[in-house]
């Protein structure tokens, strides 16, 4: 494991393909600062949801009021409410008007994505918002090498609305810690 300076991730790296972008984002951090405290917890595991054809993505029906932030610039965070009490939080990938974006699944010491955005204190006040430290919620690459040998690839979880083939993609990836 090589340590280099913290690089901020910027829309750039989100502006890939998906679900390049989802692996790519395992051992990444997450940094959120609050009052004068910043925090940071390293990705272990993520979801995509890659596009208009996918039937898990939340853009598969076409845009609506709650998924026009996954039709704008990489980059952007898309938050919402599940079961009237979690916040989920993704992030926008690829081209402008390809929605697709990355649910933010877990972390090293958070699993699970509810408790994740409870823990950081992340709500529907980030929805549409870059991710940059000027909106006090971003992303760093602070070095760590992740093996394709360390990732494990599964089915997306809570898709089966998705049906037959939608629900079976593995576009779920986890880093084996």
């Amino acid at each position: 494991m090589r340590i280099l300076k913290n690089k901020i991730l910027t829309t750039d790296f989100f502006n890939q393909a998906t679900l390049l972008v989802t692996q790519k984002l395992l051992g990444k951090f997450l940094v959120r600062k609050i009052k004068n405290q910043t925090i940071s917890f390293m990705i272990t595991e993520v979801e995509g949801y890659d596009g208009p054809n996918d039937l898990a993505c939340h853009a598969c029906k076409g845009k609506t009021k709650r998924n026009e932030v996954m039709f704008s610039q990489a980059g952007h965070f898309y938050t919402y409410l599940i079961y009237g009490m979690y916040w989920m939080l993704n992030i926008v990938t690829g081209p402008e008007d390809y929605p697709a974006a990355i649910l933010i699944r877990g972390t090293k010491e958070i699993v699970g994505p509810g408790r994740l955005t409870k823990q950081l204190k992340i709500d529907k006040s980030f929805n549409n918002k870059l991710a940059t430290p000027e909106n006090n919620l971003w992303f760093e690459d602070r070095g760590i090498k992740v093996y394709k040998k360390n990732i494990l690839q599964t089915p997306r979880i809570g898709v089966s609305y998705a049906g037959p083939i939608w629900s079976i993609k593995p576009y779920r990836f986890i880093l084996k810690t």
